[in-house]
């Protein structure tokens, strides 16, 4: 089949398309103000089939809600990976005929998007993740105002004026963050009472109505993961073995999504020092009484299993059964 190959380049003032196809190597290249109506016409005018790609942005779930429509197939790629745009001379025209030498020889690396049913959750997790950022970034700033003085936080008092006057600020902006919190708090809420997978999610131990809008937010179609594995490496739960002539130099960790991690250490670290028994509180005892099991060891383990069921429960839509073992017959 006759099939275009496009690359994209955007930017806020122009834009350069370069366009290859199956049978030729002769690439040819377009700039045009960066107007998406623009885009979309060409795209109109080819014939046949059209593979588009551009690197991942600021607006690239834009231009994917945007474009999508317009082509066969979408790929939008992780700039990480194209490490042949990093070589020579640097223009949007070469960069173009880079990345589409690139997708036609099928070497691009694509980052998940997803269509409008998950924008708002997505959403509303990145604006939480920049507020606690933000907050987090405040207090350190605050005990380091403490600390320059030779001062503890919250036991000594400031006396120097300029500093009076410093600290007055951090703490107004922190009450600010504090409402901005629960107002988030309030909405996290409300969205968990509203999407059922939220729901299900919840019924796993140690995880809440922040942490389960956070996995479905960032997971949205658990098929995008062939095995378990690939989903545990998605979450920087494991580590990826180097090996060259038989000989082992190691092991690394892969990239991963930082957010999910912190969701399912943190659920693992409130089962397990929670007062009440629950199935995962029960898993680590048996590892560090029976299995004899260093307790960081153990709570990995559990961190994984957590993440393990999170995943059964997204593809298998069902609520979470500690006696049900048809989700956990291969924990890590």
């Amino acid at each position: 089949m006759y099939q275009h190959y496009i690359a994209l380049e955007w930017s806020q003032s122009n834009m350069v398309v370069a366009r290859m196809s199956a049978k030729s190597e002769r690439i040819e290249v377009k700039a045009w103000p960066a107007e998406v109506k623009i885009l979309q016409d060409y795209l109109g005018q080819l014939k046949n089939r059209i593979i588009l790609t551009f690197e991942e942005s600021y607006c690239s779930q834009w231009l994917y809600t945007e474009l999508k429509d317009c082509v066969a197939e979408l790929i939008i790629c992780d700039p990480y990976r194209n490490h042949l745009l990093k070589e020579g001379p640097k223009t949007d025209r070469i960069d173009a005929k880079k990345l589409v030498r690139l997708l036609r020889a099928g070497l691009l690396k694509p980052v998940y998007h997803s269509g409008e049913a998950f924008i708002y959750l997505r959403r509303m997790v990145r604006g939480y993740s920049s507020l606690v950022k933000a907050s987090t970034r405040l207090k350190n700033q605050r005990t380091a105002l403490f600390y320059q003085n030779g001062k503890k936080p919250n036991v000594d008092q400031l006396h120097g004026s300029s500093d009076l006057f410093v600290l007055e600020g951090i703490d107004r902006t922190l009450d600010i963050f504090d409402a901005e919190k629960e107002r988030y708090g309030a909405e996290f809420k409300r969205l968990s009472s509203k999407h059922l997978v939220v729901r299900r999610l919840k019924s796993l131990p140690g995880i809440g109505d922040i942490g389960a809008v956070k996995i479905a937010a960032l997971v949205v179609d658990p098929r995008r993961f062939p095995t378990r594995n690939h989903f545990l490496s998605y979450c920087g739960l494991v580590s990826h073995e180097r090996l060259s002539g038989d000989r082992s130099y190691g092991k690394k960790k892969p990239r991963y999504c930082r957010a999910l991690k912190e969701v399912f250490k943190t659920a693992a670290h409130t089962t397990i020092g929670g007062g009440k028994r629950n199935s995962m509180r029960n898993y680590f005892i048996r590892l560090t009484e029976e299995d004899r099991l260093p307790e960081y060891h153990a709570s990995h383990k559990v961190c994984r299993r957590i993440a393990t069921l999170a995943l059964g429960l997204l593809k298998s839509q069902d609520k979470y059964d500690p006696n049900r073992r048809s989700l956990v017959n291969q924990h890590p």
